[in-house]
């Protein structure tokens, strides 16, 4: 058994958002993380959502992270036992140093930084993100040690990207964790 935890952003993900429309698809096998702190994030809060979601998990576990959340992903996987994670999948991660961080709502993940992950992992970012350049995606796959796709557009691969249930994000997410 295979649990996906879903790992959204500030706010968390509105319903035509891809992770809420595959949280649903997913049924039982699907948890996401509930913060205290969805619209000014605390980085130990979020991180401690993440644990929260692995120990109520059953089996196998897959992270699905969208924007901020593949930070606070990465920020668990580095802190604590993660024998149970099959992969981690990063969707669109934001550049703490970038120019259009939410630096006063997110202060607590400034100055984070990418280190090698201990499962196998994928960053899907587009070339159009106003929150991360792919340059700045590509060295954070670099870093984490993960493997990196990028799309042909769609901004920050969220709602307004019209993304729907997002077939070409499935069939990436089934490459990551299918042997």
């Amino acid at each position: 058994m295979v649990t996906y935890v879903f790992i959204p952003g500030i706010d968390g993900s509105d319903e035509q958002h891809w992770q809420t429309l595959w949280e649903g698809e997913s049924g039982s096998s699907a948890l996401r993380i509930s913060p205290a702190s969805w619209s000014e994030p605390e980085l130990a809060d979020w991180v401690g959502a993440v644990r929260r979601a692995y120990e109520k998990a059953a089996g196998e576990v897959v992270l699905v992270a969208h924007s901020l959340g593949c930070w606070a992903a990465a920020a668990w996987l580095a802190a604590g036992p993660s024998d149970r994670v099959r992969g981690v999948f990063l969707v669109a991660p934001p550049d703490p140093a970038g120019p259009v961080f939410p630096r006063q709502a997110a202060a607590s993940f400034l100055g984070l930084s990418a280190r090698p992950l201990p499962c196998p992992a994928l960053v899907v970012a587009g070339p159009d993100d106003p929150y991360c350049a792919p340059e700045t995606a590509t060295g954070f796959a670099h870093e984490w040690g993960a493997r990196l796709h990028l799309t042909d557009g769609g901004g920050h691969l969220n709602s307004a990207s019209g993304l729907g249930t997002w077939p070409q994000g499935r069939a990436l997410l089934a490459s990551l964790i299918t042997p």
